[in-house]
């Protein structure tokens, strides 16, 4: 490689010490790279016509899935610098990064293809989003959600695969997953861990107001709906529908969120070959600093 984005989270990365550091070592090897500040994807600030062959992203998990939404037109293969916690997507830490340059730099690395989640939202039963303008689209890496707002009271949900009924979850809410993100909302709610090569969508109740309900794991050609029903005759429900924890929309009684598959997919680039489930004993059960 020869050409490098580099995005980074200056609240974790104050005065962009390491970013510097990074850039610096680039250029010294006589490669290019470009600067760019996380919280700047929000404004396209990125060139369409950007020929980087890869993207190093500075931060935690959370920035690297901000990032890849805004990345997915351009098939960047991305590299996550730990500088946040877990770190189970930015898998490089800060003791590494001489390392982990001089093998992007001879082309010694693992891609992994992590599939998205495309959501269209249908405001009313009718292709509506909140401006009026024409639906609303958003993708995912890790997860789409469908929660109640604030402080009010249970929702009701009615959940639909291929149009055909699953169940009626009335609680706080549900999660639908990628195996990417079932290590994150999607296991805190008790849902399952899904290897990161399978091709499925897990749909997660949160906090149901039964016994009854289970995660339910579908196929990612299938297509999910959510449709927010009234728990109360004489009450409207509101929840909202956040896309990565990022993008949040307001929804009410009868809207309703299709969910399937992505066109994208987001490409990481993996120098450990550290299989999931050491990631997850030494990340998730005290195994190793966090």
């Amino acid at each position: 490689m020869d050409s490098f984005l580099v995005i980074t989270n200056e609240r974790k990365d104050k005065e962009n010490i390491i970013t510097k550091q990074i850039a610096d070592y680039i250029k010294a090897s006589g490669r290019n790279c470009t600067l760019i500040s996380a919280h700047s994807l929000e404004d396209n600030e990125i060139s369409p016509d950007l020929d980087a062959q890869c993207a190093i992203v500075l931060g935690g998990d959370g920035t690297l899935i901000r990032c890849a939404t805004h990345l997915m037109d351009y098939d960047i293969p991305i590299l996550g610098i730990n500088l946040g916690t877990i770190g189970f997507l930015a898998e490089i830490e800060t003791h590494h990064i001489q390392e982990a340059l001089d093998r992007l730099f001879k082309d010694d690395y693992l891609l992994e293809n992590r599939m998205m989640l495309r959501g269209e939202l249908l405001m009313g039963g009718k292709h509506k989003p909140p401006d009026n303008n024409g639906s609303f689209t958003g993708y995912a890496l890790n997860d789409i959600v469908i929660t109640r707002k604030g402080l009010s009271r249970i929702i009701s949900l009615r959940i639909y695969v291929n149009e055909e009924l699953v169940d009626d979850y009335r609680g706080d809410g549900v999660i639908i997953s990628t195996p990417t993100g079932s290590t994150a909302y999607n296991l805190s709610a008790g849902g399952p861990i899904i290897t990161p090569k399978a091709d499925v969508m897990v749909i997660t109740p949160i906090c149901p107001h039964s016994l009854s309900p289970r995660s339910v794991v579908v196929s990612s050609e299938d297509i999910v709906k959510v449709v927010v029903r009234k728990s109360k005759k004489t009450q409207s429900d509101e929840a909202i529908a956040t896309f990565d924890g990022q993008t949040v929309i307001d929804l009410g009684t009868d809207d309703e969120i299709l969910i399937k598959k992505a066109q994208y997919n987001t490409r990481l680039i993996r120098l450990n070959r550290t299989v999931m489930y050491e990631v997850l004993r030494s990340k998730l059960t005290g195994g190793s600093e966090l």
